[in-house]
């Protein structure tokens, strides 16, 4: 038995494809409704503006993120290994959560206040995790930094660090080496 997305996931997926694979400037209500399969009145009943639309995907990613965290730690993975995790060109596209983290900033353009606001505290929520797992602050930020840069790395389509720089970078910042 297969699950049916709802119409709000349709569309929220929508838009994160449109943000990732043709950039914030083709992120109109017409074209997101058309890659939805949704008319643009059917969108608009479940996001009555552009802004609580994108507001939604953040709000998305924020509950996703918090899930797949709360999961990875309770597998023994710290908050600092999933935040300085890689987001090699191989491994981008099986790492859903990182894709809509990067739709997430394609879309904010600092005019949308519920959107600015959403992602916000889906930052602060992450350097809460960081916070809580390091005895110094100074070394969470320096953790939540080095994870800004790999997504600004994303964001920008840089090419990927080298995978065995990566680790012996991630190792010595958690102090394992």
């Amino acid at each position: 038995m297969t699950t049916q997305q709802s119409t709000p996931d349709r569309i929220l997926d929508a838009l994160e494809r449109v943000l990732l694979h043709q950039g914030p400037g083709a992120a109109t209500l017409e074209a997101v409704a058309a890659d939805a399969g949704v008319s643009k009145g059917g969108l608009l009943y479940h996001f009555p503006t552009k802004e609580a639309m994108l507001a939604a995907m953040v709000r998305r990613l924020g509950a996703r993120s918090d899930a797949e965290l709360d999961a990875a730690v309770a597998g023994g993975t710290t908050v600092a290994e999933f935040y300085l995790q890689a987001l090699d060109d191989d491994s981008f596209s099986d790492k859903p959560l990182y894709q809509s983290a990067i739709a997430a900033l394609r879309g904010l353009d600092g005019r949308h206040e519920d959107v600015q606001t959403a992602m916000t505290e889906v930052l602060r929520g992450w350097d809460a995790g960081l916070q809580k797992e390091f005895d110094d602050p100074v070394d969470a930020e320096i953790v939540r930094l080095a994870g800004d840069g790999i997504l600004l790395a994303a964001l920008l389509d840089l090419p990927a660090p080298d995978p065995r720089l990566h680790a012996q970078v991630v190792a010595r910042l958690l102090g394992r080496e």
